[in-house]
C-alpha cells in the first residue's frame, strides 16, 4: 500500500465548528431515519476525494483513501440501527473488529482505516468518531538487501548480445536497467515507470524526478548504470519520450516490474521477499553505512519530513554490531 506519510495524514487537523443536526431524526410519518439517509455519503465522498487532489496528494494516496472509505461506507450501508452518534460509533467499532479477525489485515492498516475514517468525517463536519483514537503502529523496521544480494540480484539478468530474438535482447537489457536504476537511485516505483528521457544529464549524471505531490528533485546514479542506460537507449531506439516500454510500445506496468524482480530474485537464490521498495531500502540503508549524511539521504529519496528518513538509522546491525566490537577491543 503505498504509502501514506505523516503530513498528509495530519493536514485536516484544523478545528471546524460541529454540525447542529441532532439525532436521532424523524421522517414526517415519525419513522426513525437511518444516518445514512439523512447524509449524502456518496457526494461527501466525492468532495473529499476533490480536496485531496487540491491538496496535492500523490495519486496512490488518493487511491488507497478511496479504496478505505468506499469500504467503509458498503458496510454502513449494510447496518440498520444506525440512528445516531452511539449506534454509529458501535458500528465503527465492529467494522475494525471485522477487518481484524476475518480480513486479518496488518496494525498498521487498521491504524491507517481509523485515520482515514476520522478525516473523512471531519472533513464534512461529522464527528462520530470523535471519542476513538488510533492504534499503536508496529514499528517493523525496513528490510533491506545487502551488497552481495543486489550485486546477485542484477546479474542474474544475463544478457547477451548474441542472442537471437531482438525483442528478447530488449527485454532483457530493459530488466537489467531498471534493478540498476531503482537500487543506484533509490527510486519510487510509480517514478521509475514515468521516467522521461529529457530529465535524464548523462554528463552530470543526474535525473530530474517528479516525486509524491509533483514535488520535483534530482536524484543520481553511477557509472555503471549510466552505461548500461546509454546501452538500452540504443537497443531500443524509440521515438517515445519515455525510458521504459512494453513490447507493445506503452509505459511499462509496476505489476510487470514486481513480477520480475520476484522473478530475478529466485533466479539470483535470494530467500527475501524482494520488491522495488525494498531496491530502496537497500540504496539508503547502504548510503548510509558508508557514512553519507542523513539529511543528504532525505534529499535524494523525496522525504518531505526527515523522520521518514530517520528509520534508516535503525536499519544496519551489521554495522552497529561492527562499532560495538571495535569499541569493546579498546578497552
Amino acid at each position: 500500500m503505498p504509502i501514506t506519510n505523516s503530513n498528509e495524514l495530519n493536514q485536516f487537523n484544523q478545528e471546524v465548528p460541529k454540525s447542529p443536526i441532532k439525532l436521532p431524526t424523524y421522517d414526517e410519518n415519525g419513522n426513525i431515519k437511518s444516518i445514512m439517509d439523512i447524509f449524502d455519503f456518496q457526494s461527501m465522498f466525492e468532495d473529499y476525494l476533490i480536496e485531496l487532489e487540491i491538496r496535492n496528494y500523490s495519486r496512490n494516496t488518493i487511491k488507497t483513501y478511496s479504496s478505505i472509505i468506499k469500504n467503509f461506507i458498503l458496510y454502513l450501508r449494510e447496518q440498520d440501527d444506525l440512528y445516531d452518534d452511539k449506534r454509529f460509533l458501535r458500528s465503527f467499532k465492529r467494522y475494525i473488529q471485522h477487518l481484524k479477525r476475518d480480513k486479518q489485515v496488518t496494525q498498521n492498516y487498521i491504524y491507517l482505516v481509523t485515520v482515514v475514517c476520522k478525516k473523512f468525517l471531519e472533513f464534512n463536519k461529522l464527528y462520530f468518531l470523535d471519542e476513538v483514537k488510533p492504534p499503536k503502529r508496529t514499528k517493523s523496521l525496513p528490510k533491506s538487501l545487502n551488497e552481495t544480494e543486489v550485486e546477485n540480484l542484477i546479474n542474474a539478468v544475463e544478457w547477451d548480445p548474441n542472442i537471437d530474438s531482438e525483442k528478447k535482447q530488449k527485454t532483457m537489457l530493459r530488466d537489467k536497467v531498471i534493478l540498476a536504476l531503482l537500487y543506484s537511485s533509490g527510486l519510487r516505483i510509480s517514478e521509475l515507470v514515468n521516467l522521461i528521457k529529457k530529465d535524464i544529464d548523462f554528463e552530470e549524471r543526474t535525473i530530474r524526478i517528479r516525486g509524491k505531490g509533483d514535488k520535483d528533485r534530482i536524484v543520481l546514479f553511477d557509472e555503471d548504470t549510466k552505461k548500461l542506460i546509454l546501452q538500452y537507449m540504443n537497443v531500443e531506439n524509440s521515438s517515445s519520450d519515455y525510458l521504459f516500454l512494453n513490447r507493445s510500445g506503452n509505459t511499462i506496468s509496476p505489476r510487470y516490474i514486481q513480477r520480475m524482480i520476484k522473478k530475478y530474485a529466485e533466479k539470483a537464490g535470494i530467500t527475501k521477499r524482494v520488491t522495488p521498495h525494498i531496491l530502496r531500502h537497500s540504496f539508503a540503508t547502504h548510503l548510509l553505512k558508508n557514512g553519507v549524511d542523513i539529511r543528504v539521504i532525505q534529499q535524494l529519496l523525496g522525504h518531505s519530513s526527515l523522520s521518514t528518513t530517520q528509520i534508516y538509522t535503525s536499519v544496519d546491525m551489521d554495522t552497529i554490531k561492527e562499532i560495538y566490537d571495535t569499541a569493546k577491543h579498546q578497552n
